[in-house]
């Protein structure tokens, strides 16, 4: 989805009128001020020429004469940002219009025209780097051009009633500048509080509209969601209000995480459809839709309905051992420990996180297969081959190795087996020895036997 604001930025630029009169001691009326200017025959002529043009290319390049042949003209100011308006309507790559922009704040550091400018197409330009360094560093010019703009005040030669119209075109455009740029470097709190400032200025119809702020919609319950710890009832209601109005390709990059983070923090996904659809009917959380949401049991009451409700440790999931292990007391984890430590098991759709010929950590559980983080480390058997070895046992060994090799490329799914050695509880991982890549599972090998994840929890 692409965002189109030149428009509204076109409906409030500065419209430069000339002088209606030829004689060269009419004042000059002008966009940003009305000053009685005195000019020679010959420059008046170049200025009313320039300034008359109806087509922006012409009026562009007659406004560049001018400049070059008056370079100390009193009205430069305005001409410049008549110039920037005029290669607004025509110059779609910014090129020409960022020269006149900084030639503007050259003489006027705080005009919120050129500012503006300076935010959108610097911004625009920065979204199609792809090296992360350079694409920063480019969000964050963006973003000082959009903080400078909001903080500009209004020149005293400018109407109220145009310089709110101003605002209420650059305003979004700050806004999203600023929120970018906070993403890109994990600053979570400044981008929560710029998209939320953003949607709280535009129209409410803006606020739906793929073309308006629907996409920092998006990034606003995005923010929510990478926060430390995440806002998660935020999340959900954010990312649940842009699944109500994305258009269909997009609704499940939105969903995805809304539900997740309801369920994370509800312990289910029942009553996900009432913060849907207050999602949809309202712009912000209405008062008491949080409190209304039961949050899921504490980790002492997870675990202890565990051990109540499973008399044979052994036979827990690999989700709930985790759990316990993780989060249960020295005594519990210690219990569930001993139901596995030392034991060989085959443990299959395990996803590659890192891979190399000797160590490979992969995610199993279902958080780590949510969150894309490794929870085993299997410490593999190295491959050795006899130096006595028949040329084809050599042969034999290379192919199986090569299709080791490319059965645990990072992102494939995997059978291991292995006998679990260690643990470490926070950041969890449990350690396997004697690991062995399963390249084709034998056709009548037995799952092993977990029972499903308890119903008074989930992950």
């Amino acid at each position: 989805m692409k965002k189109v604001v030149l428009s509204s930025l076109l409906a409030c630029a500065v419209v430069v009128s000339g002088a209606s009169s030829t004689l060269a001691q009419t004042p000059v009326q002008l966009g940003s001020q009305t000053t009685g200017v005195q000019m020679p025959d010959a420059e008046y002529t170049v200025y009313s020429n320039a300034i008359n043009q109806s087509n922006p290319q012409a009026k562009a390049a007659g406004l560049e004469a001018y400049l070059t042949a008056y370079p100390k003209s009193a009205v430069k100011l305005d001409v410049l940002v008549a110039l920037l308006t005029a290669y607004s309507q025509f110059d779609g790559s910014g090129v020409k219009v960022l020269d006149a922009a900084d030639r503007v704040l050259a003489l006027d550091p705080a005009n919120l025209r050129a500012l503006t400018f300076e935010a959108y197409f610097r911004k625009a330009s920065a979204d199609t780097l792809t090296d992360a360094a350079a694409k920063q560093a480019a969000l964050d010019t963006a973003a000082g051009f959009a903080q400078k703009g909001l903080a500009a005040t209004k020149p005293a030669t400018v109407s109220d009633a145009d310089f709110k119209t101003t605002q209420t075109a650059a305003y979004p455009i700050f806004y999203t500048t600023i929120g970018a740029a906070a993403l890109g470097k994990n600053d979570y709190p400044t981008a929560i509080d710029v998209y939320q400032k953003e949607l709280a200025f535009v129209p409410l119809a803006q606020t739906q509209s793929p073309n308006g702020q629907l996409p920092d919609t998006y990034q606003l319950g995005f923010a929510y969601f990478k926060s430390t710890p995440p806002q998660l009832l935020n999340c959900s209601f954010y990312l649940a209000r842009f699944v109500a109005f994305a258009p269909d390709q997009y609704k499940a990059q939105g969903l995805n995480i809304a539900k997740w983070c309801y369920k994370k923090y509800h312990g289910a996904d029942d009553g996900y459809d009432v913060i849907a659809s207050a999602a949809a009917a309202n712009l912000n959380p209405p008062a008491g839709l949080f409190a209304s949401i039961k949050p899921a049991p504490t980790a002492v009451d997870i675990i202890n309905g565990i051990f109540k409700d499973t008399p044979d440790l052994a036979t827990l999931a690999v989700s709930d051992k985790e759990y316990v292990l993780q989060n249960g007391s020295d005594e519990q984890a210690a219990k569930v420990w001993e139901t596995i430590k030392g034991k060989s098991v085959q443990l299959p759709g395990a996803v590659v996180i890192e891979s190399s010929p000797t160590i490979l950590k992969v995610a199993i559980s279902e958080d780590a297969l949510a969150n894309k983080t490794a929870d085993f480390t299997f410490n593999l058997a190295p491959a050795s081959v006899e130096d006595t070895a028949t040329p084809a046992q050599k042969a034999a060994a290379a192919k199986k190795a090569d299709e080791i090799a490319a059965a645990t490329a990072v992102g494939k799914t995997v059978t291991l087996t292995g006998t679990y050695d260690s643990y470490t509880s926070k950041p969890l991982q449990i350690i396997m020895k004697d690991g062995e890549v399963i390249l084709k599972a034998p056709a009548k090998a037995a799952a092993p036997a977990h029972h499903a994840a308890p119903a008074h929890h989930a992950h």
